[in-house]
């Protein structure tokens, strides 16, 4: 049977730092991307693309607070939705065009994804996830009046961003039309930017003015889907103890309680390579194969077991 990959993309997949990430930069970012996955493109495996959407949801947060005083103003999960959709469609896009110049015999869709989360969650009431513009002492005077329901805080000294709720997702809504298209072959966009957050309060489904973590959607949907591995693409081919500092040593192959004993020591920030190492542990810890953290240039090889870091279970 067929292997089941579940690959998440970071935000330098499609949109690279410095940039001002135009459409055309993130359509020749987003070839590139896909370029490095085509010998899993190429085998008999079934794949599931998870992105996440940092630098996009920023610049949709930026129209609309540039545009509200003309236009109705767009409610969090709706800008995560017209995330995933513009994402997708430049994944798929660029997707349609190497499976015909490469004669592979596949097809791409991508599911908007609902993920239910708990409005009881701590983030909900102690959000700690910073979005949109940057600001500063003086403007953030301007923008506590206009949005007092802004939680605003100091991310750098003199820097102030707003922050959200960041809940950890529960189940994914979409999960059996996403397994009935990756069991059907087709290359599956799904829960692009973590998902769409989204509550029930009684027969009645609400979406959550929150964004979701992608890599724990990711794990999450890897775990729905029994896939075989969950791979994590950052911006570096493999974690690393002590990093930047004295005795900095790269890790290949971890067994699930040396991840955990690493994370609990504080060796990866929750800001960076921790949600990816959480993500990681939830996943092999509920069955699936190993999770592997690489970088995009280097996914084909760290499949093979040539490089990348590989959580498994002992």
């Amino acid at each position: 049977m067929a292997e089941t990959l579940v690959i998440a993309l970071g935000g330098n997949a499609i949109t690279r730092p410095g940039e001002p990430g135009t459409i055309p930069q993130q359509f020749q970012h987003t070839g590139e991307t896909l370029e490095h996955l085509m010998p899993l493109f190429r085998s008999d495996s079934n794949l599931v693309i998870v992105h996440g959407n940092g630098p996009q949801i920023g610049n949709i947060l930026i129209r609309v607070e540039e545009g509200e005083r003309r236009v109705p103003r767009l409610p969090l999960d709706t800008c995560v939705s017209d995330s995933q959709g513009g994402m997708g469609y430049m994944i798929q896009r660029i997707a349609c065009e190497l499976f015909r110049r490469e004669s592979i015999r596949r097809s791409a869709a991508t599911v908007i994804t609902q993920v239910l989360v708990d409005e009881n969650d701590p983030e909900m009431t102690h959000p700690t996830k910073p979005i949109g513009s940057f600001y500063t002492q003086e403007e953030v005077r301007h923008v506590r009046q206009e949005k007092p329901h802004w939680i605003i805080r100091e991310i750098e000294l003199g820097q102030f961003r707003r922050v959200v709720a960041s809940p950890r997702p529960i189940r994914i809504l979409e999960e059996e039309a996403i397994a009935r298209l990756v069991e059907a072959g087709v290359v599956t966009i799904a829960c692009g930017g973590g998902g769409i957050p989204v509550a029930w309060e009684g027969d009645r489904l609400v979406g959550v003015e929150g964004v979701i973590d992608k890599d724990f959607a990711a794990s999450l949907l890897a775990r729905d889907l029994h896939a075989h591995k969950l791979i994590i693409v950052t911006s570096v081919e493999q974690a690393a103890i002590r990093f930047g500092r004295p005795g900095q040593q790269w890790l290949g192959v971890i067994t699930l309680q040396q991840a955990r004993e690493y994370l609990a020591a504080g060796e990866f920030p929750p800001g960076s390579m921790g949600p990816k190492i959480e993500a990681g542990i939830d996943f092999v810890a509920q069955g699936g194969q190993e999770c592997i953290i690489t970088s995009t240039e280097h996914v084909a090889r760290a499949v093979r077991g040539e490089t990348g870091t590989h959580i498994v279970a002992s």
